[in-house]
């Protein structure tokens, strides 16, 4: 086995072995697969989404059973960390490379790509992508085309080309920049014909092309090509001057960091949203705060970033935020007035952008608010649609920040033009992926605290609303049931749909840390449902004091406490909000053993009206679902609640579930999913203009009607 410093060789000689097959088409598209898995796997190689990879092989045409060569790549807007069969576009050779045929040049690129369907030798296949010529038109079986920081370091220098030429003497080539394309696969064919001993090829401020003629011989001179840039790389940081020219500031310590980061996400959400609803990501890796808490980043950071997959994804430049780390953000209402001018610089530098560099037939401008804001000694925030495009974008700039560093260390960092980034930016051809991705589900953009989320009725609605689209922080105040529900949400959702909060409602130090876990990891909230509680039943002569205040300290006085630190995030956004409050149907009629809980939850329902009329004004809406006997997985009639009810009622407990459905209208069960409904359908955008409602879902009990 190979041995490296930069990059890792994961290659495995049994696993491969295992995917041969017996027809040798078949076993090259999967090594093809297996090596793009390999080299996706390791973040130093390339970023998320971007490079692709591909492979020849000689198949029999099912049209005429004669053997003709095809070419396996990557399809359009993949992944090759994650590749599968189903994401490869098949083309016939001999049809692309007919193409050049009828190529009319530059002007004309666009409409090649539509001609790339007539290549389509697989129907099942993926769309090509816009990369299919530049593997095409190189002689080679086994191609990689990725974008390694420490290749781009070199690729995005004043020097690079030279470097390039001195550092792998003449075995590597140079491409200048162009936006890929047919033109381009035609540049790298004519650089190989003219040097037909290169192991590689290097395109300017963009990635690199390395080959072989198996699919380990491709990886393994893949390897070779980054190892070697990233050792250049690590023998000049710091020799010609400091990295970044040395440090302007400090960061303050990590904690510090984290409560300034909770106190300021909002604010940032709030301003960023201005256009649409977004989602956060914050980050202070190492590498992070060295660049920003440099002499160099004022220089730099304007400068915008080099590889077109980096600026798809963080815009043309970041925002740098002014505020010294340690600011007091105690007061958001001034924190909010003395950051809206840096805004609405951004949002004009955007519109100037897009004005002067626009064509005649440019789509639209899009969100002119930042994707990237920097705060020196504190982090780097990221916004987006969603928590995976926010991270996405993060680890992007993080790869950008990397090229800048290698680049300064050897050369000069040099960034794309302004017109060659619009260019690729508003690409027609980009604007159409965009328009062809799927409509934004209904919570979209939204992030949701529901108390009492890990199990029963609440993580019905934690569930509920992330299938809608939501961002969700799971709590609750038993940490076996927590990790357990952790464990669920990520094996169903992944990593970028919720977090995790331990939380007693009772306790407002507890639910200040919950929601500092929202601005972290989101931004902050935008919906809170209080459904944690608690059930005693009991004749009033057993019920003691102690019973009263638990009712009343969980039910009451905590959604009291969750909506009012939900409330303060909410209107540091200004961006309205909803409050649900999971209620009874208890709240509304009488029944015996049952002194504490109903009144308790009487209490709830009043509230609610009261805090719906009071928060109107900041378009914060408040609503009550009123469910009844909601017995699937809750932990309260796991124990005496379920005993004591029936022997209010006369039943064994078995008995309960047919019971409370015999007495409904409906004659029905209600279940944890029903609830969960009644919560979405107050907050999907329907209901819009309705706050201080109560809504009964519990199968028709007329004496709960509110009328």
């Amino acid at each position: 086995m190979k041995e490296y410093r930069h990059v890792s060789y994961l290659w495995d000689e049994a696993k491969a072995a295992s995917l041969a097959s017996s027809n040798p088409a078949e076993r090259e598209v999967e090594l093809l697969i297996y090596r793009s898995n390999l080299l996706g796997a390791d973040l130093r190689l390339t970023n998320y989404g971007g490079g692709n990879t591909s492979c020849k092989t000689t198949a029999k045409d099912p049209l005429t059973g004669q053997d003709t060569e095809v070419m396996w790549i990557k399809g359009s807007g993949g992944d090759i960390g994650t590749l599968t069969r189903s994401g490869l576009a098949a083309l016939y050779m001999n049809r692309l490379r007919s193409l050049k045929q009828i190529y009319r040049g530059l002007e004309f690129e666009d409409e090649m790509v539509e001609l790339f369907n007539y290549s389509i030798f697989d129907l099942a296949s993926k769309a090509p992508s816009i990369d299919t010529p530049l593997h095409g038109f190189l002689p080679y079986k086994h191609i990689d085309h990725l974008h390694p920081d420490a290749a781009i370091a070199i690729a995005a220098s004043k020097d690079g080309k030279r470097i390039t030429e001195e550092l792998f003497n003449g075995t590597v080539g140079w491409v200048d920049w162009q936006r890929p394309g047919f033109d381009l696969g035609l540049k790298l064919e004519q650089c190989v014909t003219e040097n037909p001993n290169l192991r590689g090829i290097m395109l300017g401020s963009h990635g690199l092309f390395t080959w072989g003629e198996t699919a380990y011989e491709s990886y393994v001179n893949t390897l070779d090509v980054i190892e070697i840039c990233a050792q250049y790389l690590e023998d000049n940081f710091g020799k010609k001057r400091p990295v970044f020219g040395g440090a302007r500031l400090q960061s303050i310590d990590q904690d510090s960091r984290y409560q300034q980061v909770a106190r300021l996400a909002p604010t940032l959400r709030g301003l960023c949203s201005s256009q649409n609803r977004m989602i956060g990501h914050f980050t202070d890796d190492e590498r992070v705060l060295e660049f920003i808490n440099s002499n160099d980043l004022d220089r730099l950071a304007p400068m915008g970033t080099s590889c077109p997959d980096h600026f798809l994804r963080t815009k043309i430049s970041p925002m740098v935020l002014t505020l010294p780390p340690d600011e007091d953000l105690s007061d958001t209402v001034a924190i909010r007035e003395k950051l809206m001018p840096a805004f609405d610089e951004y949002r004009a530098m955007y519109q100037a952008y897009y004005e002067t560099c626009k064509h005649p037939n440019s789509p639209a401008i899009r969100d002119p608010n930042p994707v990237v804001i920097l705060y020196p000694g504190v982090g780097m925030f990221t916004f987006a649609k969603d928590k995976q495009t926010a991270r996405v974008a993060a680890e992007f700039y993080t790869n950008a920040i990397n090229v800048m560093k290698g680049a300064e260390a050897i050369s000069e960092y040099t960034s794309l033009p302004r017109q060659e980034a619009f260019d690729i930016e508003y690409w027609l051809l980009e604007e159409a992926k965009l328009q062809r991705m799927p409509k934004p589900k209904p919570l979209s953009g939204k992030i949701a605290l529901v108390t009492g989320s890990a199990g029963g009725i609440g993580k019905a609605i934690a569930k509920k609303f992330a299938n809608e689209g939501a961002v969700v922080v799971i709590n609750d105040n038993d940490a076996d049931r927590l990790a357990s529900a952790n464990d669920e949400f990520r094996k169903q959702y992944g990593k970028d749909t919720h977090t995790t909060a331990q939380l007693d409602v009772t306790s407002a130090d507890a639910i200040q840390k919950a929601y500092q876990v929202a601005a972290v990891a989101f931004g902050g909230v935008d919906i809170v449902v209080n459904c944690a509680g608690l059930s005693i039943s009991k004749p009033l002569e057993d019920h003691t004091e102690k019973d009263w205040d638990l009712l009343y300290d969980v039910l009451v006085k905590g959604q009291f406490l969750v909506t009012q630190q939900g409330v303060a995030i909410m209107r540091q956004q200004a961006l309205g909000g909803d409050v649900i409050n999971i209620v009874s149907k208890n709240a509304l009629v009488s029944g015996p053993n049952n002194a504490g809980y109903g009144s308790a939850k009487a209490a709830q329902l009043h509230l609610s009206r009261l805090n719906a009329a009071e928060l109107g004004k900041d378009h914060i809406r408040v609503n009550v679902v009123n469910p009844d006997a909601v017995i699937s997985d809750s932990k309260i009639w796991a124990g005496a609640w379920a005993e004591g009810r029936a022997k209010a009622y006369g039943v064994a407990v078995e008995e309960l579930p047919a019971y409370y459905a015999k007495r409904t209208l409906l004659n029905e069960i209600i279940l944890p999913e029903d609830i969960a409904n009644a919560c979405l359908a107050l907050v999907n955008g329907l209901l819009s203009k309705s706050t201080g409602n109560v809504l009964n879902v519990d199968g028709g009990v007329a004496m709960a009607f509110v009328r």
